[in-house]
C-alpha cells in the first residue's frame, strides 16, 4: 500500500490546484510504484502468483505503460548483466546527459523488445495493457472532466522519460560485468528517502530478497565483500 499513500497525497494537493507542489509527491509515488512492481517481478511481495499479476495490471494503468513488458526486460537484464542484448541496462554505459536524453526512447524500446522477443502470452499481456492505457487516456482527455486524472496521466508519462537515468544509469554507471555489477547506498537517511531501492548490488547478487530486507543483506555483504560498498549511488 506504500504507493497508494503518496498517490492519495498528490491527488489531494492537485485537487486544490497546487500542481507544482504535487510534483515531488508524484515523484515519490513513482519511486514507490517502481519498488512495488519490482518486487512483483521477482515474486517477492509475499502474494501468490495471481496477486503479483494483479499488481502488474493495476500499476500498468496507474503508472501507464505495460509492466509485463518492463518485467520481461528486467529479467533479461539480470540474465545478461549489462551484456549484449540487455535493453534495460543500455543507458548504464552512457554519459549521464545521454541517459537523460535517451529516456523517451528507452520506454518505447522496452515495449518493442517485449513484443518482438516475448512469448505469445507475453505479447498478449503487453498488448492488453497498452490497449487498456489507450482507452484510459481517451476517457481522461475526451470524456471525463477531471483535472486530477489529467495531471496523473501527464506526470506519469513524464516520469517514464526519466527512468533510464534514475532507475538505470544512477545504479550502473562505471560498473563492470563481473564483480562490481552495480552501485549501492549506505546512508540510512538516503536509503529511507529512496525506500532502499538504491541498494542495487545487493539486489543483483540476491534478486529474490524483498526490498524490505536489503538493509540486512547490506550488513552481511559488508562482512563478506566490503569492497562492494565503494561504489556509491550518491
Amino acid at each position: 500500500m506504500l504507493p497508494a499513500v503518496w498517490l492519495a497525497l498528490s491527488w489531494a494537493v492537485v485537487g486544490r490546484g497546487w500542481a507544482w507542489v504535487a510534483l515531488p509527491l508524484s515523484f515519490v509515488f513513482f519511486l514507490a510504484g517502481l519498488r512495488l512492481v519490482h518486487n512483483a517481478f521477482h515474486h517477492a511481495i509475499g502474494l501468490p502468483r495471481w496477486g503479483d499479476e494483479a499488481v502488474l495490471w493495476t500499476m500498468s494503468l496507474v503508472m501507464l505503460g505495460s509492466m509485463h513488458a518492463v518485467r520481461f526486460n528486467h529479467m533479461r537484464h539480470h540474465a545478461l548483466a549489462m551484456g549484449e542484448g540487455d535493453v534495460e541496462g543500455r543507458s548504464g554505459e552512457m554519459a549521464w546527459w545521454r541517459a537523460l536524453l535517451f529516456g523517451p526512447a528507452f520506454t518505447l524500446l522496452l515495449h518493442v523488445t517485449a513484443l518482438r522477443l516475448g512469448s505469445w502470452r507475453l505479447r498478449a499481456q503487453v498488448a492488453g495493457e497498452l490497449l487498456m492505457n489507450a482507452v484510459w487516456v481517451c476517457l481522461v482527455f475526451r470524456v471525463l472532466d477531471n483535472p486530477v486524472l489529467r495531471y496523473q496521466v501527464v506526470v506519469m508519462a513524464v516520469g517514464h522519460c526519466f527512468t533510464a537515468f534514475f532507475a538505470v544509469w544512477t545504479v550502473h554507471h562505471h560498473c563492470d560485468r563481473t564483480h562490481y555489477l552495480a552501485r549501492t547506498l549506505r546512508s540510512q537517511v538516503k536509503n529511507a528517502i529512496t525506500f532502499d531501492m538504491f541498494r542495487h548490488i545487493e539486489h543483483h547478487l540476491f534478486p529474490a530478497v524483498p526490498t524490505c530486507h536489503l538493509s540486512e543483506l547490506s550488513r552481511r555483504l559488508d562482512d563478506a565483500a566490503p569492497e562492494l560498498k565503494r561504489k556509491i549511488v550518491f
